[in-house]
């Protein structure tokens, strides 16, 4: 059986509280396989003129294309930013039991 490639989403948060709050909310709706949550990282952008440092955590999640825009609107609607970063990028190669696995976790909405 062949299964469709993953994908990744990379997603900013105010913290780790957050971070977490989203990724076990998207496992338990199914939309994604698994979340990683990296905390403390240093982010430097533009924001209403100014040029912003701060700490956010990182929320990686591993789900199908075709579940991007699903996980894309649930992100914003639990999300505390106005703008939330929001990337998924495309996997290359995906070890086969993982990408088995991860397929079998995602509802086949």
């Amino acid at each position: 059986m062949s299964v469709d490639a993953l994908v990744l989403g990379y997603i900013t948060c105010a913290n780790s509280k957050e971070a977490n709050y989203i990724a076990f909310k998207l496992v338990e709706k199914e939309l994604i396989a698994c979340a990683n949550v990296i905390d403390s990282i240093s982010s430097i952008y533009k924001w209403e003129g100014a040029i912003v440092e701060d700490k956010e955590s990182l929320l990686l999640v591993k789900t199908k294309k075709a579940n991007i825009d699903l996980v894309s609107t649930e992100v914003r609607k639990l999300h505390s930013y106005k703008t939330p970063c929001i990337v998924f990028y495309d996997s290359l190669v995906t070890e086969p039991n993982y990408l088995n696995w991860a397929h079998s976790t995602i509802s086949k909405k």
